[in-house]
């Protein structure tokens, strides 16, 4: 197989934590050690050290929102555009629909190599919450779809992404492409395990349930939290973990306190050790992922690695790969659904664990696996690319 230059474009990368820099870091990662050459292109921010086996070439950036932590990447950067022409990539896969394409179009013109776009997002639901002029909506979504209409394939990560990206108006086929994770199957090592209770007060005996995502309301978390309140009104000891941070943490954080669950709650903010993380999902009895919001759902991933079964809103797209009782456990939208759910879960610890073992088995998905089936294609993207040039054909590729 030929050993390709790959270019991961993504507008997030760390110190950001989010889903896509989670997977723009474990593409480039995994195409540096199993296939080829990783040149990572993303925005600048303060104080960041790039200490990585791979190329990270970062770009001219501003704040568009401090609450939320994201910098908007200024792509016509003529320094940056100049180092990444050297990098003589064979092939550029982005990862967003903004800055990120926008360079990619342009190096694309310049050194005549065809670009991949992975859809992860459902942008119109994040433009909707941040725009109120319905006029801006419809020129951010104008403006998506023109960046990605113009990429040579178009890659989408679960089949409810690909029914979204066709409901804001593009009509181009796309492949399923999968994410992994980076966890090894496995659950933390008892030691750590032990730790982690020791460091909250936990007992052996008392069912653990755990949320892992940024803190937005998006996310089913008012869900989780009227379920709770009903559980606890039965009488049912337990303790809930949210691991993570966001734009409405501290909103989630005193609806929790009204809906008295102070004590059983608890808010850990980010985790950015991988290992530490592990231990969560680890200690977990049942993982908390009611959101509809959410394209593949990488936790539920995660939390399969550590043998632990997920709870997610049937015909989700986080619930595609998940039979009911078998693999995960599907509930409708509804609070009194997720507290009849989290109740069994406390009566049958036993058959909890059997999903969980299921779910190890069955859905489980290394990052390994994933990214060689996207070298794979890169492969036939490229040759495709490269026929194209020497035709002076389109097909099967926009120019």
């Amino acid at each position: 197989m030929e050993r390709l230059t790959v270019g991961i474009f993504n507008d997030c990368f760390p110190p950001v934590i989010d889903g896509v820099a989670n997977v723009a870091v474990n593409y480039a990662k995994s195409i540096q050690q199993n296939h080829g050459t990783a040149v990572v292109a993303t925005p600048w921010y303060p104080k960041v050290k790039d200490d990585y086996p791979f190329h990270v070439i970062r770009y001219p950036s501003v704040h568009i929102n401090k609450k939320l932590g994201y910098r908007a990447g200024y792509p016509f950067d003529p320094l940056a555009f100049n180092h990444l022409k050297k990098m003589n990539m064979d092939i550029i896969h982005v990862h967003c629909p903004f800055s990120s394409t926008v360079l990619a179009r342009m190096i694309r013109r310049s050194l005549k190599i065809p670009v991949v776009f992975t859809y992860h997002t459902k942008y119109d639901i994040d433009i909707e919450n941040q725009i109120s002029s319905d006029r801006l909506r419809n020129a951010s979504i104008r403006f998506i779809l023109n960046n990605i209409n113009a990429c040579d394939e178009i890659w989408v990560v679960s089949k409810g992404a690909g029914k979204n990206l066709e409901s804001l108006g593009c009509t181009r086929e796309y492949l399923i492409m999968d994410n992994g994770t980076d966890f090894n199957k496995g659950k933390a090592s008892e030691k750590e395990i032990i730790r982690l209770r020791k460091l909250y007060g936990l007992d052996e005996h008392t069912p653990v349930f755990l949320y892992v995502g940024r803190m937005m309301w998006y996310k089913g978390i008012r869900l989780i939290l009227d379920g709770l309140k009903m559980v606890k009104a039965l009488g049912y000891p337990f303790i809930m973990f949210f691991v993570g941070d966001g734009l409405h943490r501290k909103e989630i954080e005193e609806y929790a306190k009204k809906r008295g669950l102070t004590k059983e709650c608890i808010f850990t903010g980010a985790i950015m050790d991988r290992e530490q993380l592990r231990a969560y999902y680890s200690l977990a009895r049942l993982f908390l992922f009611p959101s509809t919001f959410d394209t593949n759902g990488i936790v539920v991933n995660e939390a399969a690695a550590c043998f632990c079964p997920s709870l997610l809103i049937a015909e989700s797209c986080a619930a595609e790969k998940i039979v009911h009782d078998k693999t995960g456990i599907l509930i409708e939208e509804d609070c009194a659904k997720l507290a009849r759910a989290v109740i069994f879960a406390c009566d049958h610890p036993s058959f909890i664990g059997r999903i969980g073992e299921r779910a190890a088995e069955e859905i489980y998905l290394p990052w390994e696996d994933a990214v060689k089936k996207a070298y794979n294609r890169y492969q036939i993207i490229v040759e495709n690319y490269q026929w194209g040039q020497k035709t002076n054909r389109k097909y099967p590729f926009r120019s």
